[in-house]
């Protein structure tokens, strides 16, 4: 069955590619699927981001849980699930957009990593970005290393960016918490962002390509849904005299 799946999505994506020819081909077909697969899931991230608003409206209650319930973490667990279930917020809601996006994301590697589909030769480890095989690795040049670590280099870059723009989001976050993360625990939301830069060494291009797409995606639905929040949320704290970063 995975076998038939692939195939599909080696003759869609070969399709697609030339439809794309005269705007990149393959490497725009990268980007049209990934900008496809996101749109599709867009309608599950603005009901996590209207879960996240409803959370943090019930921050004042969690409050009291907590103050309540003391060291029981069982119960104030219990209390909190009880409190979620009743204003119809689930915790999860947030990880669905990436759960659904990971079968997209395997499979795209799949027909960047193997040489055959079907039996026939896969086309697709033919196509390049700027004369760099989708199909290449960082460090496995399968093109003179100028134009290799140039288009390396820019993806790179852009990912880095992608990936400082996420951590200064994460910091912000973590500082608005009621109890701000201390040692590790703090350093964790500064850092995590970055480790999406792994990908740029052990994916190929075609895979890397998807992620700069998808991570581009995630900053400006961000920006867009998440504006003004969690800032709103920490109002009530400015309001009694409490610092917020």
């Amino acid at each position: 069955m995975f076998d038939a799946l692939i195939h599909a999505a080696h003759a869609a994506v070969v399709h697609l590619s030339t439809l794309l020819a005269p705007v990149g081909g393959t490497a725009a077909a990268v980007v049209a699927v990934t900008m496809g697969v996101r749109l599709l899931v867009h309608p599950l991230t603005r009901a996590a981001v209207r879960g996240e608003r409803a959370r943090a409206a019930l921050a004042p209650q969690l409050a009291v849980l907590r103050k309540k319930h003391g060291k029981d973490t069982t119960a104030l667990a219990q209390a909190m699930t009880e409190m979620h279930r009743e204003a119809g917020v689930s915790p999860l809601a947030g990880l669905l957009p990436m759960l659904l996006q990971m079968p997209v994301f395997i499979v795209l590697y799949q027909l960047f990593a193997s040489a055959t589909v079907a039996g026939q030769a896969n086309v697709l480890l033919d196509s390049t970005l700027f004369g760099v095989p989708l199909s290449a690795h960082l460090l496995v040049p399968a093109a003179a290393w100028l134009p290799h670590l140039a288009v390396f280099g820019g993806v790179v870059a852009v990912l880095t960016a992608l990936a400082w723009v996420s951590s200064q989001r994460a910091v912000r976050l973590a500082a608005l918490q009621e109890t701000p993360p201390v040692g590790l625990l703090a350093a964790l939301p500064r850092v995590l962002p970055y480790a999406i830069l792994i990908s740029a060494v052990v994916l190929p291009l075609a895979a890397v390509l998807y992620l700069v797409t998808s991570t581009a995606w995630t900053v400006a639905e961000n920006a867009l849904l998440r504006r003004g929040f969690p800032a709103r949320a920490a109002a009530p704290l400015k309001a009694s005299g409490g610092a917020v970063a």
